[in-house]
């Protein structure tokens, strides 16, 4: 997908940043490429310029990139909008972002109930554990985020500042054991604040250009153009 995104935006010349970009397997999608992930480890066997550093706190000059993208990441940052807040910082006006977390991490993810058997809960475990497949369904899940975008643009319309901040859920993350590949997730994060969350900045968001798109998006990626200077 990342590679789709270079090529439809004709960026493959461009100087492009990755931020949480592990052991570096999208480090050769671009020849101008800067790998940023938390973990000193990861960029052992980076051939390209590697910098370990948050992702809140990036370590470049402003404007410094023509595009950046961060896949998967995002759900792993304690305070993922002023990790947007950098991403924009760092790139200049006019530029790219391609957005990809894992969107709507689930509450349950980190205690395993979706893979782990009914004997390793008590009674309490064993209700979530069978509530799991309902919950997790569309039929369930769809009413309650319709609700929450619509209270959130109902708040948004009020023009309050609190309301351009990017709205996301905290979770209780499992370090110790990763039940599934969300159970280390420390957010929940809905497209559309994100999505929201751009537009009240200027930005363009490329990839959802209306509002009504927007509102439909339940998964995949989003891709922004910066706004350049005023």
């Amino acid at each position: 997908m990342v590679a789709e995104f270079v090529d439809g935006y004709s960026i493959r010349d461009a100087r492009c940043l990755e931020v949480g970009c592990g052991k570096g397997g999208l480090s050769e999608v671009v020849e101008d490429y800067v790998g940023v992930d938390l973990s000193e480890v990861a960029g052992r066997d980076i051939r390209k310029p590697f910098v370990a550093a948050s992702a809140t706190d990036l370590p470049f000059r402003s404007d410094a990139f023509d595009a950046a993208w961060t896949v998967t990441t995002l759900e792993h940052v304690p305070d993922p909008g002023r990790a947007l807040e950098e991403l924009r910082r760092v790139v200049q006006g006019g530029g790219l972002l391609y957005i990809a977390p894992a969107w709507f991490c689930r509450t349950w993810a980190a205690r395993g109930y979706a893979v782990r058997p009914y004997s390793d809960f008590g009674l309490g475990g064993k209700l979530v554990k069978a509530s799991v497949p309902i919950r997790n369904s569309l039929v369930w899940r769809l009413p309650g985020v319709v609700l929450r975008r619509v209270l959130r643009l109902l708040v948004r319309s009020t023009g309050r500042r609190s309301a351009r901040t990017l709205s996301f859920r905290r979770l209780v993350p499992s370090y110790d054991v990763v039940w599934t590949s969300d159970s280390d997730a420390v957010a929940s994060i809905d497209p559309f604040d994100v999505i929201l969350w751009f537009r009240d900045r200027g930005d363009a968001v490329l990839s959802h250009p209306s509002l009504w798109r927007a509102f439909r998006m339940r998964t995949g990626a989003i891709v922004v153009q910066v706004r350049g200077a005023s």
